[in-house]
């Protein structure tokens, strides 16, 4: 059995990036994530890597395109606010298909907002935060031990498929500890002769640019980047179920709501109501299929967030009218308690619920 160690969660996941063979580091301190940067300039400069503390969220994000233009892997991470600053960067990454790792522990907005958790910025994440058509793929872990694997996971997705992945934690999970395995296996290695070398690596210059004045080829890159996201949904869509086979209501929630969800099942079933959970881990790519299914045999499906109503929109797609859709969220920063997502259960029960 692997050892375990006692890891707060943003010191984990900066373990784990630097296990994945990430050497290049660029931050900018934000609540509640600082301690990722914190870590990273205590740690790259003893293995040889490059940490560095930018003058500004956009100057980090410009600072990965250029490291990732190189063909290694670096990372940024942030929190809400220092996200949509680095909008502008993600979407000039996706235009050059270079993968990286960007990770936010979100804390409550809009705006400044708060520094308390929150899961409302999962419409920026996965309907793309900046201009254009891309997506990003995004990862939701809920647990120390899946910031770990996610964030190992995040550089061989965005290394696959050349496409910048993201993290999308909360403040809970980054600053809460728990005991995790680092025994993540074997660093793989894929072919980056795309990368800007010089001619190291192959014959000619590479020339990575996300600039083109003909429509008719800014047209085709899209076309193509989308043919990589296709399969990505063919074949990277990750999810779990707890108690779904016979559930009458199905809980879709992710991240740290989804751990609140999971007891709240376990409550309702003491009280003889058949609830389950489908826990989505790719929020991008969802797992609209199994969402679909599920939908086909459940009365009703309640979507548990922690902000005013975001992935219910895309479980309301994916059920595609097979049964009604209820919502239940706090904002804010402020965390649900199980017994109030068993009320909300019980209300959906005995039809007193609103739809969403």
């Amino acid at each position: 059995m692997a050892e375990k160690v006692l890891l707060k969660g943003n010191e984990a996941l900066a373990e784990a990036a630097i296990m994945a063979g990430c050497r290049h580091y660029f931050g900018y301190p934000i609540t509640p994530q600082t301690e990722v940067a914190a870590y990273m300039s205590r740690r790259m400069p003893k293995i040889g890597g490059t940490f560095l503390q930018a003058e500004s969220e956009i100057a980090a994000i410009n600072m990965v395109i250029g490291a990732a233009a190189c063909g290694k892997r670096a990372m940024t991470s942030s929190s809400s606010p220092g996200i949509s600053l680095k909008g502008e960067g993600i979407s000039y990454m996706c235009g050059c298909d270079l993968p990286a790792l960007i990770v936010n522990v979100q804390r409550g907005g809009p705006g400044l907002g708060g520094i308390q958790p929150s899961q409302s910025d999962y419409w920026q994440a996965v309907k793309g935060g900046g201009h254009g058509d891309y997506h990003l793929i995004v990862l939701a872990p809920a647990s120390v031990q899946e910031m770990v694997s996610m964030t190992f996971k995040g550089f061989d997705l965005a290394d696959k498929y050349r496409v910048p992945a993201m993290i999308l934690a909360d403040g809970t999970l980054g600053q809460m500890m728990e005991p995790v395995s680092l025994d993540l296996g074997e660093v793989k290695e894929y072919d980056k002769s795309w990368a800007a070398t010089g001619t190291e690596n192959h014959e000619g210059r590479n020339i990575l640019n996300s600039l083109s004045l003909s429509p008719a080829q800014l047209e085709e890159w899209n076309i193509s980047r989308f043919e990589r996201y296709k399969q990505l949904e063919r074949e990277e869509v990750m999810y779990e179920e707890f108690m779904t086979d016979d559930a009458d209501i199905i809980i879709t929630a992710f991240g740290i709501a989804a751990r609140i969800a999971k007891n709240a099942v376990k409550d309702a079933r003491k009280a003889g109501i058949k609830a389950g959970l489908i826990r989505p881990i790719t929020l991008y790519p969802f797992p609209k299929a199994a969402i679909k299914n599920a939908a086909k045999k459940a009365k009703a499906i309640l979507s548990v967030e922690l902000n005013m109503g975001q992935m219910v929109e895309d479980v309301k797609v994916a059920s595609n009218g097979a049964c009604p859709v209820y919502f239940y969220g706090r904002t804010g920063g402020v965390l649900m308690r199980p017994e109030e997502i068993t009320d909300t259960l019980s209300a959906i029960a005995k039809g007193e619920a609103k739809e969403w």
